[in-house]
């Protein structure tokens, strides 16, 4: 096999992209049936996650301990591990992202999507991949490079103008995660007040784990400058807001590519 694969699978509400490079590390080509073999299991990791915590789905995991049917110390090894990153992520902003605090109960939406990429990712790495990106629905996960010397590079759509992009990231961190008001309108909420979060068009994080970049561009996105000034703090990660009032500000070691324009920033 030659050349990369993408395959497109429809999940979580979304359509996840995995773009993978058909070769193991050394190079050699891998067979059509190991790159079938590593697709599958990454869409059902997917899968899996989503019939475990999506809220819309009545039978999930988390629906049932929504409604009080089933116990929290009973959704088992998964459910455990997101709700510990969860309560991570409520004290690394400060309060910004939480879970706890969602209409209907607990809702690990802003994080798990973000989780359960990465899993997909890791999937495809066990398999021999010698590079791979996993795209869900802005949510991006990656490993290797696009070609040899060419790191993957994301594009973040410019929030008002559907054409253009506001910045190209180098995907020198392993996650990227952007939630903004630009598509869905102002699903955010304020987790202190309940009401729709205001003043961010878009907000960006970077960083080692998907799962923490999603829940805290889930923050970044209700919380602006003040949670991109935590974000400062934290090892390892990178943010960049685009505010309602046209302002763009990024945190000193965001990753922008060289053609981003990414030097403007602040300015």
């Amino acid at each position: 096999m030659s050349g990369l694969v993408s395959h497109a699978e429809e999940v979580m509400g979304t359509v996840v992209s995995l773009t993978l490079d058909p070769r193991d590390p050394s190079g050699r080509p891998l067979d059509a049936g190991a790159v079938d073999r590593m697709l599958a299991e990454a869409c059902s990791v997917l899968h899996e996650a989503d019939a475990t915590f999506s809220t819309y789905n009545e039978t999930s995991r988390i629906s049932r301990m929504r409604r009080g049917e089933l116990a929290f110390e009973e959704g088992g090894a998964d459910v455990e591990e997101v709700i510990g990153l969860c309560a991570e992520a409520r004290l690394a902003s400060g309060g910004w992202f939480d879970a706890w605090s969602m209409p209907g109960g607990f809702d690990p939406t802003g994080l798990v999507k973000g989780w359960a990429a990465e899993r997909a990712l890791a999937a495809v790495e066990r398999g021999g991949a010698r590079a791979a990106l996993v795209n869900a629905g802005g949510d991006l996960a990656g490993y290797g490079q696009h070609r040899p010397g060419e790191p993957w590079r994301i594009g973040i759509r410019h929030p008002w103008r559907p054409d253009a992009l506001a910045c190209v990231v180098e995907m020198g961190p392993r996650a990227v995660a952007t939630s903004g008001s630009y598509e869905r309108g102002a699903h955010l909420l304020d987790p202190f007040t309940g009401e729709p979060a205001r003043g961010v068009a878009s907000a960006t994080v970077t960083g080692p784990s998907l799962a923490m970049a999603d829940a805290l561009a889930t923050a970044l996105g209700a919380g602006g400058e003040e949670v991109l000034a935590r974000i400062e703090r934290l090892p390892a990660y990178e943010a960049y807001l685009v505010l309602e009032d046209g302002r763009e500000l990024a945190s000193p070691g965001f990753p922008f590519a060289a053609t981003s324009g990414g030097a403007k920033i602040g300015a």
